[in-house]
């Protein structure tokens, strides 16, 4: 008798949730906030990693309590700290899938369905951005925004934004989305404002690197879950944001330094738990 081929079952989340990092930018957080509140599937959790903004954040937050899943969790600003923050974030999510993201990425209205249509087991994903100047992204409001004209190629051309490839991000056309998530030669990589990925698997690496400051801390993550045995998965063209733009004061280059040398540790060793992060909250909890 023939052996008989079962299908391969890619298991889906029973539960999403959406991650976002902030630190004293409510203006564009808001923003963002709005892009959540029309999705197409509605997140079970959304919870805000905030580096130590100020009062301002807590109330625009608790402004969408009503309209969005939300959950705020605050430390004092002591510095760049998102590693530790999303952490905490971690910690404080419930949901078996989690999508992260930041103050300043606004989602198309497919965004969480998107990522949850991709989702499978032993892989994570890594999403795209269209990179909006700042007159644009100071322009666009919450009717903007609900009605998904922000995402259109033409309303953003009309009003500024400069011609080049990179708006073919925001095609309808989901063949060729699909066409050109494989012909991209930009890697897979975990970017911090558009990657999702299994909740299990953050906790198994132990979460991000509280030793890394700014700059590829977030690739680091990724790479400790591809020596974890984790594919990467390409959708850059299917689950888009528009980045607003913004200033880095706090990238340096000893902070760059830094982390390009953790990171090529990591990539040498093939490390998989960094030994900085979240198992050293777990004893309080229990």
């Amino acid at each position: 008798m023939p052996k008989e081929i079962k299908p391969k079952i890619e298991l889906k989340p029973a539960s999403i949730g959406v991650i976002i990092s902030t630190y004293n930018n409510p203006e564009w957080l808001k923003k963002v906030l709005w892009g959540y509140s029309y999705q197409t599937v509605r997140p079970d959790e959304i919870i805000i990693a905030d580096d130590g903004s100020r009062d301002d954040t807590r109330i625009l937050i608790e402004s969408f309590r009503e309209r969005l899943p939300v959950k705020h969790v605050w430390h004092p600003d002591n510095g760049f700290q998102k590693c530790r923050i999303l952490n905490m974030a971690i910690l404080e999510s419930t949901s078996d899938y989690l999508i992260f993201t930041d103050q300043d990425c606004i989602p198309r209205a497919d965004f969480v369905e998107t990522h949850l249509k991709y989702a499978g087991k032993g892989c994570f994903l890594s999403g795209g951005y269209l990179r909006l100047p700042m007159g644009l992204s100071r322009e666009i409001t919450e009717e903007d925004v609900s009605s998904s004209r922000s995402f259109s190629i033409r309303w953003l051309l009309d009003r500024g934004l400069p011609v080049n490839f990179k708006v073919t991000k925001l095609s309808s056309s989901r063949a060729f989305c699909s066409f050109m998530n494989f012909i991209t030669p930009a890697r897979a990589t975990w970017n911090g404002c558009n990657s999702s990925g299994w909740r299990e698997d953050m906790l198994t690496i132990n979460g991000f690197n509280e030793e890394m400051q700014y700059g590829g801390q977030d690739r680091e993550f990724g790479e400790r879950l591809i020596n974890l045995g984790l594919k990467t998965k390409q959708i850059r063209y299917s689950a888009i944001l528009l980045h607003l733009d913004h200033s880095r004061p706090y990238k340096t280059p000893e902070s760059i330094s830094k982390n390009v040398a953790i990171r090529k540790n990591t990539r040498r060793k093939k490390i998989i738990e960094t030994p900085s992060g979240i198992k050293q909250y777990l004893a309080g909890r229990n």
